[in-house]
């Protein structure tokens, strides 16, 4: 099968057949080497076809740092990720690495489909997303309770807050939870990151009760946020 690259690099989330998300970081160095990463990305997997075993689509953000990338991949299960790791997946990274070398691969973490999703605003529903903000959160143990509590918690803040802080230019969100249960991951589309930025600004101090929960979550050890421009998206052909 040949390899096809999805408009404004953006993956359908709710893929059917998925049952695992990949997601991980490579660390670059400059803005300079992330975009000559992205571009020996997408040599290597559009100048071949489409990998099988493989991954049922495969994403990369380019972080805002100007340092970072990120990788979110769909597949079909756990069985369907370790056949490509194990026969094909060193071959392909070589390729990257002898056109950017010194690439440091600093994670990755497996996901469940999203667990919960919603449209943000429905002005910008039909949007293209310019900015995918990512929320990574971590607990202090596995709990599957706690990681729905705690996704059910910040979907209670944002509808609460729908009419005193709408999401102007917020397109959709999406939340993973992760399969070890320590952890979950938040993927929001916007338009782009001052829009983002705005609705992070208008945010209130002291923390709303609802906002408060997600917070200070019971066993939450730690939180980040961190924004991507959309850098390539690419599926099998037909």
């Amino acid at each position: 099968m040949n390899t096809i690259s999805l408009p404004h690099a953006r993956p359908d989330l709710h893929r059917s057949g998925t049952g695992l998300v990949m997601v991980s970081t490579w660390r670059v160095g400059t803005p300079e080497r992330q975009q000559a990463t992205v571009k020996a990305l997408r040599k290597e997997w559009e100048g071949r076809d489409w990998p099988d075993p493989g991954p049922l689509s495969y994403s990369v953000y380019a972080g805002e740092d100007g340092t970072t990338l990120l990788h979110y991949s769909q597949w079909a299960s756990e069985e369907a990720y370790q056949d490509y790791f194990r026969t094909l997946r060193d071959g392909r990274n070589a390729q990257i690495d002898a056109a950017v070398p010194g690439i440091e691969r600093v994670g990755i973490r497996r996901y469940a489909p999203p667990y919960r999703s919603a449209v943000l605003s429905e002005e910008s529903a039909a949007a293209v997303p310019g900015c995918v903000a990512v929320v990574e959160v971590e607990f202090d143990g596995p709990d599957s309770a706690r990681q729905r509590a705690w996704v059910d918690a910040a979907f209670t803040a944002i509808e609460s807050e729908a009419g005193t802080r709408p999401a102007r230019g917020g397109i959709s969100a999406h939340f993973h939870l992760s399969t070890d249960g320590a952890g979950a991951l938040g993927y929001a589309e916007w338009e782009s990151a001052r829009a983002h930025e705005e609705w992070l600004a208008a945010d209130a101090a002291p923390l709303s009760d609802a906002w408060a929960a997600v917070h200070h979550h019971p066993g939450l050890t730690g939180s980040r946020v961190r924004r991507y421009t959309p850098a390539l998206s690419l599926r099998a052909g037909v």
